[in-house]
């Protein structure tokens, strides 16, 4: 998953850190006006929008969902937050309650992020959608694949950096939910995606 160095380093370019800006202001207006957030650790709190949604894909966050989701927060909180209230934890528990009103224009910055940031359009080619992926293809996929872009989709959908290449068990629901919101963002449209996907052990 992403470091705080690697969102600070997103948000410095201009078009991202206007985008969201503009966001960040509608969503404290209109959801969240006790919400004392910086534009980067909205910033943060946007990206932690798929791993929200996979957690709801039931229709609610467990407490074993809401401890992981609190943890990966404060990884990309700008700073130490250990003895104060972290700003994107405290974000969360807006997002998680209006998640449904704000998912695809939280998204919608995501997938603008990944338009400024690496050339996600020329990774976008056709392919077969129901090729079976062996392991071993899919982690030559990965070595394959914009460092960049593989970054996106461990802090997307895994706890744990390391789970990108070793095979991973799912619930049928939580699965859906990440094949969704993978096509929400476009990457349905690269090869790499269904390769992520066809690894997954769904229960």
């Amino acid at each position: 998953m992403f470091t705080e160095f690697e969102i600070e380093t997103l948000i410095e370019n201009e078009e991202v850190k206007n985008a969201t800006f503009a966001l960040k202001k509608e969503f404290i207006k209109n959801e969240a006006p006790y919400l004392e957030i910086s534009d980067q650790d909205f910033f943060s709190l946007i990206v932690m929008t798929p791993t929200v949604g996979v957690a709801l894909a039931n229709g609610s966050v467990s407490l074993f969902e809401e401890m992981a989701l609190n943890k990966k927060a404060r990884k990309l909180s700008k700073g130490d937050y250990f003895m104060k209230k972290d700003p994107v934890v405290f974000g969360l528990k807006y997002l998680i309650s209006q998640y449904n009103n704000w998912e695809d224009e939280f998204l919608r910055v995501i997938r603008f992020t990944m338009e400024q940031t690496f050339d996600i359009s020329g990774l976008e080619v056709a392919y077969d959608k129901t090729k079976e992926v062996s392991e071993s293809e899919y982690r030559q996929e990965v070595l394959k694949a914009p460092y960049i872009l593989i970054r996106f989709l461990s802090s997307f959908f895994l706890n744990e950096d390391e789970d990108i290449i070793s095979p991973r068990k799912i619930s049928k629901v939580d699965y859906g939910q990440v094949v969704s919101i993978g096509g929400k963002l476009g990457l349905d449209k690269l090869p790499i995606f269904h390769y992520f996907c066809k690894t997954f052990k769904v229960n």
